[in-house]
């Protein structure tokens, strides 16, 4: 039994709620203190927002370090110049020490930058305070953790904590078609730059968006500058904004930039495609509604026939969403499997019954708790044109379970592995 989640349990609730702020805080100023503020001495980048933020990490950490060393910090993985480590922590934003120390390497290692990707969650537990952000990247705002902050406007001001506590001469990075942009322009006395459909607004100049194209891939000309990235989808065309806004906020030559961009063929279980034998494999960590919706709705238009798997998180986390995910993925699919996706404490069963709740329409639906099976069944039902999106684990590690257990995971090997076995 995972020790942690034996002392908390030890702990009467009302005196852990009670304790639980200034422990963090505590925890922040310690570990800031024992590393000598490395923050100051870098240039340091938090993204955050509902999606996209790893996205925007990757694309980040190939446009800076194509001029200077880079180090980042993702839910995929911890990366100082070309050396890196996959996160295997299951926690996007590590704890206090763990980050602190990371960006100490990083100064050590020669970096000048280093980009963090911050959480809600994160920012909850002041895993963000002692750490000097000179740039703050928003990607969109759309609910989630609703339970864990005690709503939605508890969770949108712990994003804007973030952009409350840049300095006067950092930048404020900000998605303008995103509803919350003007709450974000508000949150902050530093400098502004935009992005969006229609360009990117950043150090007194607009530069232009014209010719955009979404399909296999997407390509746009800013300010007569051909951009082209090997991504998908219009979500990525936003990630790719947000990663070259930054780039000019920090002076480097656009024309640099779109060379690291077209780099940048993938992102590790965020839409990965993976080919079958006439039909196509999709793994993507599409874990919201709104992400959910936007990940069918791209490949849909490439994909007459979408077969789905996917299931939801367990331990309290966003109960309200299940119906609605069960809901959406009916809505784009014709054939739904759902399943286990890190349980915790709950029992997964009730899980997929409270998902299965908001299918009203007349889809096929099938339950297999086990994950494995529920997609080696998926594959199987797979036809030449068909596309099969398993979404919830993207590239995640582990599978959680009761009491802080965890076993190894990797979705993206299974279905390597499961292919083989179809195509003999």
């Amino acid at each position: 039994m995972n020790l942690l989640f034996t002392i908390k349990k030890l702990i009467p609730p009302k005196v852990y709620l009670t304790l639980q702020s200034p422990y963090h805080f505590l925890l922040a100023f310690l570990a800031a203190l024992f590393y000598r503020f490395p923050s100051r001495r870098l240039i340091v980048i938090g993204v955050t927002g509902t999606k996209g933020k790893t996205t925007v990490v990757e694309l980040l950490h190939t446009v800076l370090a194509a001029g200077q060393k880079t180090a980042s910090l993702s839910s995929l993985r911890f990366k100082i110049g070309e050396k890196e480590l996959p996160n295997d922590l299951k926690m996007t934003m590590p704890g206090r020490f763990f980050t602190q120390k990371f960006l100490h390497q990083s100064l050590r290692a020669g970096c000048k930058y280093a980009v963090v990707e911050v959480t809600s969650e994160g920012i909850k537990q002041f895993r963000h305070r002692f750490i000097r952000f000179d740039l703050a990247v928003m990607t969109n705002i759309a609910p989630e953790h609703l339970e864990a902050h005690g709503g939605f406007e508890p969770y949108l001001r712990a994003k804007l904590d973030l952009f409350w506590r840049l300095p006067k001469e950092g930048t404020a990075v900000i998605n303008r078609n995103d509803p919350q942009a003007d709450r974000f322009a508000a949150a902050t006395g530093a400098r502004q730059a935009f992005y969006g459909k229609e360009g990117i607004a950043v150090l007194g100049k607009f530069f232009e968006i014209k010719n955009l194209e979404l399909g296999h891939s997407v390509s746009f000309d800013l300010s007569s500058h051909p951009v082209v990235s090997p991504l998908f989808g219009e979500f990525n065309f936003y990630n790719i904004l947000a990663a070259l806004t930054v780039g000019l906020a920090l002076h480097i030559p656009l024309a640099k930039m779109t060379e690291a961009v077209a780099k940048v063929s993938g992102i590790a279980g965020r839409m990965e495609f993976i080919p079958g034998k006439g039909f196509t494999v999709v793994v993507d960590y599409a874990h919201t509604p709104d992400s959910l919706k936007a990940v069918y709705s791209c490949l849909k238009v490439l994909s007459p026939k979408l077969i789905c798997v996917l299931g939801a998180a367990g331990g309290g986390r966003d109960k309200w969403k299940r119906p609605e995910m069960g809901r959406i993925a009916a809505e784009f699919c014709q054939e739904v499997v759902l399943t286990n996706e890190d349980p915790y404490d709950e029992d997964p069963q009730e899980i997929m019954e409270e998902m299965a709740s908001g299918i009203l329409q007349k889809t096929p639906v099938t339950n297999i708790l086990d994950r494995k099976e529920a997609i080696r069944r998926a594959l199987q039902l797979a036809q030449a044109g068909d596309t099969v999106v398993i979404t919830g684990k993207g590239a995640e590690l582990w599978m959680m379970g009761p009491a802080g257990t965890k076993i190894p995971w990797d979705e993206r090997a299974l279905v390597r592995e499961e292919l083989k076995k179809i195509n003999g």
